[in-house]
């Protein structure tokens, strides 16, 4: 937990991964984020294993650097309480639908005559207006609704999910930028904002970026896709033992990988030496790769092509992630004892910051039990302990 977003309060609406994962990286930089969930608390906490009933693992991994209120938005009580909330902090974040928001009257309308200067950012499934607004969407919806599932297809052309909430962690990414485009906004004008960030069209910008291709030109010249993306042999690489990623990229990449491989006549060729050419011939030239790799082992492969500088790097599995050099270096993963939960491993954050007055870290704090700072931040707004009892015994808080 860095110190960089120290100051900064966040109201956070959100459930299940998207928000979770966007207002963890604002925590991470040390934003203070104050989770409100209902009574039945985020879906999110269920997902086992895990040794709390109310924290589970999934949970624990998207949720860190927070704490946790539990209010009833359904109930009028329980809405003043969040607009007491909201009057004193600067980010409300959510991902529900518009119409949902509106029901439990959280929308920007009904939150911005208490705090003019609020920055309220939501990610809905579809954008606003359309005709699927109040459509629900989940990850596997917008794998394939974006195209992301086709894209990523069997041999047999039958589309597949991606083995990641991608969906969920991409427009998440986007979530957290719309906040801090927010948060540089408001410190320039003094005006707050409402940022929508959609599921749906975040991720068809995000995959056509580069499959836009020949139809970024109108009229369109060229097909739909970036073909080297697209290549059949754009895969790892079966070696004589194993599988490698190897990526010549560059023309000198090509040349020396072709040398390297004693192919001279390839190394000279036009559609090598060419970056134009090369790019029409990609397939062919990934092909070659094929036919060339089984001549060496995995070992034999990297010793050479690194000496090369050439790109490439040993196909990982889950478990060989906790064995990698380049991880246990860097520090990724983290032990972090809890009393309530005992040992836990956790993914540090992928963020480093090299200068001295604003690298000083806090100590990450696990996710929170459902509830468990309900008290203290009902005290945060000065609330008498009486006050804050009767709110518990009337089942306005939990």
């Amino acid at each position: 937990m860095y110190q960089l977003l120290s100051g900064l309060k966040i109201i956070d609406l959100t459930t299940i991964v998207l928000g979770p994962y966007a207002t963890q990286i604002l925590g991470d930089f040390g934003a203070d984020v104050i989770k409100v969930e209902s009574a039945a608390g985020d879906l999110f906490r269920a997902v086992r294993p895990g040794r709390s009933s109310d924290i589970g693992v999934q949970f624990q991994n998207f949720n860190r650097n927070k704490s946790s209120v539990v209010l009833d938005l359904k109930a009028a009580a329980s809405r003043e309480l969040l607009y007491q909330l909201v009057a004193d902090a600067d980010v409300v974040v959510h991902n529900m639908r518009s119409r949902s928001a509106r029901s439990l009257g959280i929308s920007y309308q009904d939150l911005l005559p208490h705090n003019p200067r609020l920055i309220y950012c939501y990610a809905p499934g579809f954008a606003d207006g359309g005709p699927s607004q109040d459509d629900p969407a989940y990850d596997d919806i917008i794998q394939a609704r974006s195209g992301l599932a086709a894209l990523n297809a069997d041999e047999s052309g039958a589309p597949r999910f991606v083995r990641s909430i991608v969906c969920d962690k991409v427009v998440g990414l986007h979530l957290a930028i719309a906040v801090l485009a927010g948060v540089t906004h408001r410190n320039s004008s003094a005006d707050g904002v409402c940022i929508e960030v959609p599921m749906l069209e975040t991720m068809t910008a995000f995959l056509l970026s580069e499959h836009l291709a020949g139809h970024s030109l109108v009229p369109a010249e060229g097909e739909l896709g970036y073909a080297r993306m697209l290549s059949p042999h754009r895969q790892p690489y079966r070696t004589r033992d194993g599988y490698l990623a190897i990526l010549p990229y560059s023309t000198r990449h090509w040349v020396r990988f072709f040398t390297l491989c004693d192919r001279p006549e390839l190394a000279r060729d036009p559609k090598v030496t060419n970056a134009e050419l090369r790019s029409e011939h990609i397939d062919e030239l990934y092909a070659q790769i094929a036919e060339l790799a089984p001549a060496r082992t995995c070992e034999q492969w990297l010793a050479a092509l690194r000496e090369q500088d050439i790109p490439c790097a040993a196909v990982n599995t889950l478990e060989d992630l906790f064995s990698d050099p380049q991880l246990r270096a860097s520090g990724v993963f983290e032990i972090l004892e809890d009393p309530q939960l005992g040992t836990l491993q956790q993914l540090r954050s992928p963020f480093r910051i090299h200068d001295d007055a604003a690298r000083q870290r806090l100590p990450d704090r696990r996710a929170p039990g459902l509830g468990e700072d309900t008290r203290a931040v009902l005290q945060s707004l000065e609330l008498s302990e009486k006050q804050i009892q009767a709110l518990f015994d009337l089942g306005i808080v939990a």
